[in-house]
């Protein structure tokens, strides 16, 4: 019987044994509006004509750029993606293909086509907006999911950049975990507070995908049990948050009474009935209609094993047999990640630097061959 190797391990193999391209970079900076500059919390706007004229007809209304290399990659599509919402914010998706193939992919009929994802979110002026920008994050994957289907596109790599969602490349490189996030930042927000803000997003085409209304759904629900947590430190005094005026047990009423307090409804950016309904049906897990205290500490209040459940559902994708065949696409795995100004990467902002309030991050990805997968759990 043969052995079963990962494929953690055969992209290792793989990397080490060869190099299919040339090393690219990925770079995301967020600049500051050339006419526009904030002293002392008041702002300014330079009185320079020929300056306003270069910045309103020369500039495009959604205020991104992404630019590429003409040398290194050829544009296959553009598109924008209006949020419609509060802050008037878009993202651009950029479907490019490499320039020249790989020698070894040459007549293997591997794709060779990335797709580019730039975005600003909404700054979270207050936590309620932070709805808003998950919002806006779900919005994005929701279109970069029609765009592959409208396409009929193959598994193929994704890179995000300026948001959240699959893997920080500055990270992967660095080791780090979430327990990890104080060592480094990358804004200093017009409050004087620094942040880290600015990632580079990577995911590959093997990588196990819930379905994006899925995930949307647990990100709410993670959400909603993070503010809870804030606004009553104790699960007694939650359960009786929730509860409100009932006795024993938590309504859908006092569920509903509960989220417009926490800021999720009421306001024209907060959830829908419908996905407010589907909240509840999560937090209602057998259905009865009313939440006791049981079941509030079982499903709301101590943590669940999803991120656990997610890790070994990667773990049992990432187990393939050694003979089995399957297609083989472009990934990348992440060589090296640097700020600029190198400081940040310590956790301290420089005074002497005025270029911008963000750092500059850079994202160096080498591509490997590896076998893709059309699975979305």
């Amino acid at each position: 019987m043969g052995r079963r190797i990962s494929r953690t391990q055969i992209y290792a193999m793989q990397e080490n044994q060869q190099q299919l391209l040339p090393s690219i970079s990925c770079t995301t900076f967020n600049i500051l509006a050339p006419i526009f500059k904030r002293l002392n919390q008041e702002e300014f706007w330079v009185g320079n004509e020929e300056l306003v004229n270069l910045y309103e007809k020369r500039l495009g209304d959604a205020g991104l750029l992404i630019a590429v290399q003409k040398e290194y990659f050829k544009v296959v599509n553009y598109k924008e993606l209006h949020f419609n919402d509060c802050g008037d914010r878009v993202a651009q998706l950029l479907h490019v293909e490499l320039a020249f193939p790989l020698s070894q992919c040459q007549n293997s009929g591997i794709k060779q086509e990335i797709l580019i994802v730039n975005t600003h979110l909404l700054f979270p002026h207050d936590s309620s907006l932070c709805l808003v920008r998950l919002h806006q994050v779900y919005k994005i994957l929701q279109y970069v999911e029609s765009y592959q289907n409208e396409y009929q596109l193959k598994p193929l790599p994704i890179i995000l950049c300026g948001t959240q969602g699959f893997v920080s490349s500055y990270d992967t490189a660095h080791h780090y975990t979430d327990a990890d996030a104080h060592k480094w930042i990358s804004h200093r927000n017009h409050l004087g507070n620094t942040c880290a803000v600015d990632f580079i997003w990577l995911l590959n085409p093997d990588k196990y995908r819930k379905l994006v209304k899925a995930s949307w759904s647990e990100a709410v629900f993670d959400m909603f049990k993070c503010l809870l947590r804030r606004a009553s430190p104790t699960d007694s005094d939650a359960f009786s948050f929730l509860k409100a005026d009932n006795e024993d047990c938590v309504t859908y009423f006092g569920f509903c009474k509960a989220l417009q307090q926490l800021n999720l409804i009421g306001q024209c950016y907060g959830l829908s009935a419908e996905e407010t309904k589907e909240l509840w049906f999560q937090a209602d897990i057998d259905g009865n209609g009313v939440i006791d205290y049981k079941q509030f500490l079982h499903h709301l209040w101590n943590p669940t094993g999803s991120d656990q459940r997610d890790e070994n559902n990667n773990d049992k994708q990432d187990d393939v047999p050694n003979d089995s065949v399957e297609e083989e696409t472009i990934g990348f795995s992440v060589k090296n990640a640097v700020m600029f100004p190198s400081e940040v990467e310590k956790g301290r902002w420089p005074e002497d630097y005025s270029l911008s309030d963000h750092a500059r991050l850079t994202v160096v990805f080498s591509p490997i061959r590896i076998p893709c997968s059309n699975k979305i759990s």
